[in-house]
């Protein structure tokens, strides 16, 4: 079964991070595994020549994966599948819920983060999938829920009930 995936849009500067690290905290202090995916928009070194995961991807590994006692990281191709629905159905199973950062042209449920003082339009419409928003602009999508910046636990509520549907 794949866990509900949320992706949180917004102009760079509006907060999604932050916003993503406040959730995260506040769905693991309530009890839930919660995942997270950032998609990044620039050239990111994943692995470093010459390390042994390199070496298995250069020597044709569709995955290579280190493993610690604590901790694992995967280094995957992801040509085929990069839609947050798509990662977390391959990959994140075993979470409860899942965050999102970015991926504004992707399919899914989508709450943006839009700010007055970034001076931006929204980036996503109600039929790219926007359920929400948090915001300081009660003028954008009224007919939507928003929450504030700070509405932490209003906006957890709110996707709990949502992936409850």
């Amino acid at each position: 079964m794949i866990p509900p995936v949320f992706i949180f849009v917004g102009h760079s500067g509006s907060g999604k991070t932050t916003l993503v690290e406040k959730l995260l905290s506040l769905l693991t202090a309530r009890g839930l595994r919660v995942a997270a995916i950032k998609h990044a928009h620039h050239k990111v070194a994943l692995d470093r020549e010459g390390k042994d995961s390199w070496r298995y991807k250069q020597a044709g590994a569709v995955m290579s994966m280190l493993v610690t006692a604590n901790e694992l990281q995967l280094v995957a191709d992801a040509t085929d599948r990069r839609e947050p629905a798509q990662l977390a159905e391959r990959f994140l199973g075993e979470a409860d819920i899942i965050l999102a950062e970015g991926f504004s042209l992707a399919r899914g449920v989508k709450i943006e983060i839009l700010r007055r003082e970034c001076a931006q339009p929204p980036r996503c419409t109600i039929d790219d999938g926007l359920i929400a928003l948090v915001s300081d602009m009660e003028e954008v999508y009224p007919q939507l829920p928003h929450f504030a910046l700070d509405d932490i636990s209003g906006l957890a509520d709110f996707l709990l009930e949502h992936a409850s549907r």
